[in-house]
C-alpha cells in the first residue's frame, strides 16, 4: 500500500507507473506471516530492470517459499528522487510500499559497472549506511550478485555478501540462514561466518588486502572462517532447476516486454573477449521438451505474444531444430512470434532459415566482432569471410533486407587496417545483396554496424591486456566513419569516456570504493545514461582520492601479478587463460568445445560434467 505522501508526488513526476506496483502476477503477502523479507534491488530504472531475466527467476524462487517474501525495487529517476528528498520519503518496495530499512535483505544485481553509483544512491535514499562496517545489526543485510560480482572489489566496502555464480539455489540457502539467525537472535558476524564457508558466497570483510609501493596487490589474506578462495555456485541440471511459471507483467512499456526462455547456460565458443562465455561455464542445456513447456506456461500466464529463446549463442543449442519444429505448430496458430537472438554466422543453416521464415520478420543480427580474418582469429571468433557471405546470402534469399552486424573497436593487436576492415565487410554485405538473384525485388538493403569499444574483463584471456586510451579509441572511430562509402551502411559507436570508466571498474580494486563515494557525493548517478554521465566529476573524484584511473584501465598486467579477483574461483584455470592470451598474440585459434575440449577447467565445479563434451 502506497502512502498518501507517495501518492501525492506521483502526480508530479514522469511515468508514475514505474513506482506504483500492482501489476499482473506481482506477489502480495502478509508481512506478519513471513519470516524473511527480501528486497530485490535493480540499480537502474523500472524499464531496464523489468526486462531482466535474473530478477524474474529469483523473484519467483523466493516467493514460492511460504516463509519469505521478495519484493522489487528500482532506482527512481532524477525527478522522482528530487520529490522524495523534498518530502522526506524513503525508497520503498513496489509490492508493500514499505521502505527498504524494514527488510531483512537487500539484493543488488550487478549487471554493469556503471550502475555502481546508483547502488550508493539507493542505500542513501533508504536511510541505510553505505559502508558494511557501519551496519552492525543483522538486518538489513546488503547482498550483491550477477556477472560483475566476479570482481566486486570496487564496491566491496559497501557489500556484506557477494553471491558468486548461479543464484537459484544459493538464494534459498541464504534466505534460510537469515531465517535461522533471526530466530536465534544472532549478531551479524555469526551469520557472515556461516555464509563464508558455503560454496557460492564471498564475504569481502573476511579478506585483507595489502598493496605494493607501485599500487599492485602484494597479498590477499583470508581470516575468520573464510576459505583461501571463494568458489562460484553451479546449477547442475537445467531441466530440474526452478523456472517461473509466471512473470510480473509491467504496467508501462519496458525494453524487453516478452516471454524469455533460457535454453542453455554457458557457451562452447571461447571467444577471448567475452566474459559471459567464461563466467557461465560449464555448458548446461535444457531439453527441448522442458523449454517448450515453460514457453507455453508463460504465454498462458502473461498473455505475451512474443517468445525470446535466450542464450549466449542460440544457434549452438543442440535441440534447436526439434524445439522450433514443435513450437511453431502452436505459436504460428496463436500468432506468437519466436525471436532468436545471438545467432552465429558459421552455423546458420538452411533448416534454421526455413523455420525463421515461418515467423514474423525483423532484422537479423550477427556478430563478426572484427573486420579482418587475422583479428577474428586473434579473438578466437572462428568466423570466416565465407561464413558471413553465405549467411547473409541465405538471409537475403529468405526475404530479409536488413542486417545488423556487431563489432568491437580497440581489441588487442588491432590496427587501423582492421578498423577499416569493418567498413569493408559492411560494403561486401551490401554488394552481396545486389548480386543475389533471389533477393526481395524492388527493395533496398540496410546494413547497420554497431561498433562498441572493447573493455578487458576479469576471467577472460584478455584480463591482462591494456585497454585502448580514449584518444586511441576516438581515432579509430573517426577512421571507421571515414572508411564508409555508402548510405546503405549506418554506423553507431559508443562514447569513449563511459568505456574508459567501465574499464577502470571492471578490473579495479578496493581503493575504488573511496572514488565511488566521492563521485556519488558530487552527484554522479545513472552513469550508463549519456544525458546523466559527468566525466569531469569522476575525474575530480579520482584526483581527490589520489588514484590514477589509467592505472586500472590502460596498463598491461604481468602474468605473475596478483589480480584483484584472484581469490575468487569461477572454475576457469589461470593457466588456460594465459595460454589463450599467448595464442591471441599469434592469431592462433582454439577449436570450440564440441570439436575438442580445451581443458578450461570449469567442469570441475560441476562434478566433471559439461554438456559440450556429450558428443565426444
Amino acid at each position: 500500500m502506497l502512502s498518501q505522501k507517495i501518492e501525492k508526488i506521483l502526480q508530479e513526476v514522469q511515468k508514475p507507473g514505474r513506482y506504483v506496483g500492482g501489476e499482473l502476477n506481482s506477489v502480495i503477502k502478509d508481512k506478519n506471516k513471513v519470516d524473511v523479507r527480501y528486497a530485490f534491488c535493480f540499480p537502474d530504472t523500472y524499464e531496464i530492470g523489468m526486462s531482466h531475466l535474473g530478477m524474474k527467476i529469483l523473484y519467483s524462487v523466493v516467493n514460492r517459499l511460504d516463509y519469505a517474501w521478495c519484493e522489487r525495487v528500482f532506482a527512481p529517476d532524477v525527478d522522482m528522487e528530487e520529490k522524495m528528498r523534498e518530502n522526506g520519503i524513503k525508497l520503498w518496495a513496489l509490492e508493500s510500499g514499505d521502505s527498504l530499512d524494514e527488510f531483512d535483505m537487500l539484493g543488488f544485481t550487478l549487471q554493469y559497472e556503471l550502475s555502481y553509483s546508483n547502488i550508493l544512491n539507493m542505500l542513501d535514499l533508504a536511510g541505510i549506511p553505505l559502508y558494511s562496517k557501519d551496519r552492525t545489526e543483522l538486518a538489513p543485510l546488503v547482498v550483491a550478485g550477477g556477472p560483475c560480482a566476479c570482481n566486486g572489489e570496487p564496491i566491496a566496502d559497501f557489500i556484506d555478501i557477494f553471491m558468486l555464480g548461479d543464484g537459484e539455489e544459493t538464494t534459498v540457502q541464504l534466505v534460510d540462514l537469515i531465517r535461522k539467525h533471526k530466530k536465534l537472535g544472532s549478531p551479524k558476524i555469526e551469520l557472515l561466518r556461516e555464509v563464508a564457508q558455503l560454496k557460492g558466497f564471498y564475504v569481502p570483510s573476511f579478506y585483507d588486502i595489502e598493496y605494493n609501493a607501485d599500487g599492485t596487490i602484494k597479498s590477499v589474506t583470508n581470516k575468520e572462517t573464510a576459505p583461501e578462495k571463494a568458489v562460484k555456485a553451479v546449477v547442475e541440471d537445467m531441466d530440474k532447476v526452478y523456472y517461473p511459471e509466471s512473470f510480473v507483467v509491467p504496467s508501462i512499456e519496458v525494453v524487453h516486454d516478452r516471454v524469455t526462455a533460457e535454453i542453455f547456460r554457458g557457451c562452447i565458443r571461447g571467444c577471448r573477449f567475452c566474459q559471459a562465455g567464461f563466467l557461465y561455464r560449464p555448458i548446461r542445456e535444457k531439453s527441448p521438451e522442458v523449454v517448450e513447456e515453460q514457453c507455453r506456461t508463460l504465454c498462458e500466464s502473461t498473455g505475451y505474444d512474443e517468445i525470446s529463446l535466450c542464450s549466449l549463442s542460440t544457434s549452438d543449442y543442440t535441440g534447436l531444430q526439434p524445439l522450433l519444429t514443435s513450437m511453431l505448430k502452436w505459436t504460428t496458430e496463436e500468432n506468437i512470434n519466436v525471436a532468436l537472438p545471438s545467432l552465429r554466422v558459421d552455423n546458420f543453416s538452411d533448416e534454421l532459415m526455413e523455420k525463421l521464415t515461418e515467423v514474423r520478420r525483423s532484422s537479423l543480427t550477427f556478430a563478426p566482432e572484427a573486420g579482418t580474418q587475422r583479428l577474428r582469429d586473434a579473438i578466437n571468433k572462428n568466423v570466416t569471410y565465407a561464413d558471413v557471405m553465405k549467411t547473409v546470402n541465405m538471409a537475403f534469399s529468405g526475404g530479409w533486407t536488413a542486417v545488423k552486424l556487431y563489432f568491437m573497436i580497440g581489441l588487442p593487436t588491432e590496427t587501423l587496417d582492421d578498423v577499416a576492415g569493418i567498413a569493408q565487410l559492411g560494403q561486401q554485405v551490401v554488394d552481396e545483396f545486389y548480386r543475389n538473384p533471389d533477393r526481395p525485388k524492388g527493395k533496398g538493403v540496410q546494413v547497420s554496424i554497431s561498433a562498441s569499444s572493447f573493455v578487458p574483463k576479469p576471467f577472460t584471456p584478455f584480463q591482462w591486456e591494456p585497454q585502448d586510451t580514449m584518444e586511441q579509441l576516438e581515432e579509430k572511430q573517426k577512421h571507421l566513419y571515414a572508411s564508409v562509402t555508402t548510405k546503405k551502411i549506418r554506423i553507431s559507436t559508443h562514447l569513449t569516456p563511459t568505456s574508459f570508466l567501465e574499464g577502470v571498474f571492471a578490473r579495479g580494486d578496493r581503493r575504488l570504493s573511496k572514488v565511488l563515494e566521492l563521485a556519488w557525493k558530487k552527484g554522479c548517478k545513472f552513469d550508463s545514461w549519456d544525458d546523466h554521465f559527468d566525466f569531469e566529476k569522476w575525474m575530480e573524484a579520482f584526483d581527490e582520492a589520489g588514484l590514477d584511473p589509467s592505472f586500472y584501465a590502460n596498463r598491461r598486467r604481468d602474468f605473475d601479478e596478483i589480480l584483484p579477483w584472484d581469490h575468487l574461483d569461477y572454475g576457469i584455470s589461470k593457466k588456460f587463460l594465459m595460454n589463450e592470451n599467448k595464442k591471441a598474440h599469434e592469431s592462433v585459434t582454439t577449436p570450440h568445445c564440441r570439436i575438442k575440449c580445451a581443458g578450461c577447467g570449469a567442469n570441475r565445479l560441476n562434478g566433471g560434467k559439461c554438456d559440450a563434451r556429450s558428443e565426444a
